[in-house]
């Protein structure tokens, strides 16, 4: 159970999110079970500050985590640099193209939002109607448009006590999402529990492309892309 769990192939410990309010496409929501009271707590603290704390991305299945792979390693979907911004893979080796990919993507198996313990976050209340989310960088910094939001949630974040950013920074693997929050009383048990071999043995039996290559690569993937906490 815990094992499908930390690759996206269980459903047991979710329970659906209910957005009080929301200005992006609507979608079902779920998030883990343990985490609903703490984010009900932090989100009424956002609502006290004058923010609008809302959730566009919980629980991620593994095929939809595939898919989202796919979408980018084939062209349907882009594939951008640090800066954000598109790049054109097409004269990439295969593994400079997974590599490019895992600096935003997770490898389907790997992926935090398949622990529903894992959230991506923006301020609705800051949203004009027309504004169209795009979860980069510079929408959480300096002037951008949920700056003020992540700003407080700064002083928020404690992974002794809840939720805590786990790409808050740039150290070769991930780069930095500060609208990606976890929370770490729970997290750190998935994440401790998501080996290697559980899920190279998932890999195997997935038809992602470039799956020969991200096996031969695998140990690297998971000690840069995998193992941040």
């Amino acid at each position: 159970m815990v094992t499908d769990i930390c690759t996206g192939d269980a459903r047991g410990h979710l329970m659906p999110w209910k957005r009080v309010s929301s200005k992006v496409k609507d979608h079902e929501i779920f998030i883990h079970k343990g985490i609903f009271e703490p984010l009900n707590e932090l989100c009424e603290q956002a609502y006290d500050k004058g923010f609008n704390l809302s959730v566009c991305s919980g629980y991620r299945s593994f095929q939809r985590q595939a898919n989202i792979w796919n979408d980018k390693l084939s062209g349907k979907k882009p594939v951008l640099d640090a800066l954000g911004r598109p790049i054109n893979i097409e004269n990439l080796t295969e593994w400079e193209k997974i590599e490019a990919v895992l600096r935003w993507s997770a490898l389907p198996g790997a992926s935090r939002h398949h622990w529903g313990t894992d959230i991506d976050v923006y301020d609705s209340a800051a949203m004009p109607q027309d504004y169209e989310l795009q979860l980069v960088h510079r929408e959480t910094v300096g002037d951008g448009i949920f700056a003020s939001m992540h700003e407080w949630l700064d002083a928020q974040m404690d992974r002794r006590h809840g939720f805590y950013r786990p790409y808050e920074s740039d150290n070769g693997g991930i780069l930095p999402e500060r609208w990606h929050l976890s929370y770490a009383p729970i997290s750190k048990f998935y994440s401790d529990a998501t080996t290697l071999t559980s899920l190279e043995r998932r890999l195997c039996e997935s038809g992602i492309c470039l799956l020969d290559t991200v096996l031969q690569n695998l140990e690297l993937i998971y000690k840069r892309f995998i193992c941040v906490d």
